[in-house]
């Protein structure tokens, strides 16, 4: 009886993580993957400028919300995925961990700068001004800065194991900053509101608002997976090339070597 027959899950699971299966799924199911995407992106835009009506106290300006929350949320799950990443690098050795874990990383960055960018133009005219130090815009801030504390430390160490190692480690020592995100509107006096849609006792917005938000959330998110599916491809090709130049280069060296010694 072969390995595989006796245990048929880890025969799975290893198919799963091997790098040349998942570029051949993954090169089927990205185009519908951008599809989706892009027609849900533009399903909750036509919704969000043609019908969802404006707000009786902010006016049209409420209409940052829809970009601005789902950058939020996205720039929140970036991170989590980052650490679930960094978790199966670390502990299981998952040969496609780093590579979620690297990919993600920008795009958590570009989603967190969007999200305070957004906050800001929506802060000036509800708030009177761009910026406070709030508990939940400063913490965000903080995301922002691990984010760049990540793509800073790998792109300054060569050897991908080694970077690999230090940002998983990173990686898990940061994500304590998401619960204090999600929970500082409760924990301090803030000038954010607290939360409207993810709520124990359900959404507090109306739902004429409220459909054109998740259909815009869902869009996004199917934007991000796209996109980090994209990088995790290129990443994944990098790699390949780097060990094909090394190889190259390793071969060259032993030529050389033969024929001085000759």
């Amino acid at each position: 009886m072969t390995k595989a027959a006796m245990n048929p899950q880890q025969s799975l699971t290893q198919r799963l993580a091997n790098p040349t299966r998942f570029m051949e799924l993954s090169g089927r199911v990205l185009p519908w993957l951008a599809a989706a995407a892009a027609l849900l992106i533009a399903y909750a835009l036509y919704l969000v400028f043609f019908v969802a009506p404006d707000d009786y106290q902010q006016g049209q300006t409420v209409k940052i919300m829809f970009i601005h929350v789902p950058a939020a949320w996205l720039g929140m799950l970036g991170y989590a995925l980052i650490a679930v990443s960094s978790f199966g690098y670390l502990v299981f050795r998952h040969p496609l961990a780093d590579v979620s874990a690297k990919a993600a990383a920008p795009l958590g960055a570009a989603f967190t700068f969007l999200a305070l960018a957004t906050g800001s133009l929506w802060g000036k005219p509800m708030w009177g001004t761009y910026w406070v130090w709030d508990a939940r815009l400063t913490s965000m801030l903080i995301l922002l800065f691990l984010y760049f504390g990540l793509m800073a430390l790998r792109s300054a160490i060569e050897d991908d194991a080694l970077a690999g190692k230090l940002c998983a480690v990173l990686g898990l020592v940061g994500v304590s900053i998401l619960p204090i995100i999600k929970f500082s509107v409760d924990w301090w006096n803030t000038l954010h509101q607290p939360a409207s849609v993810i709520r124990l006792d359900g959404p507090t917005i109306h739902p004429d608002l409220l459909w054109p938000l998740l259909y815009s959330a869902v869009g996004f998110s199917l934007l991000f997976f796209a996109l980090h599916t994209k990088g995790m491809r290129n990443e994944i090709l990098r790699r390949r090339l780097r060990s094909l130049t090394m190889a190259e280069v390793d071969r060259a060296r032993t030529v050389s070597a033969t024929a001085a010694a000759e």
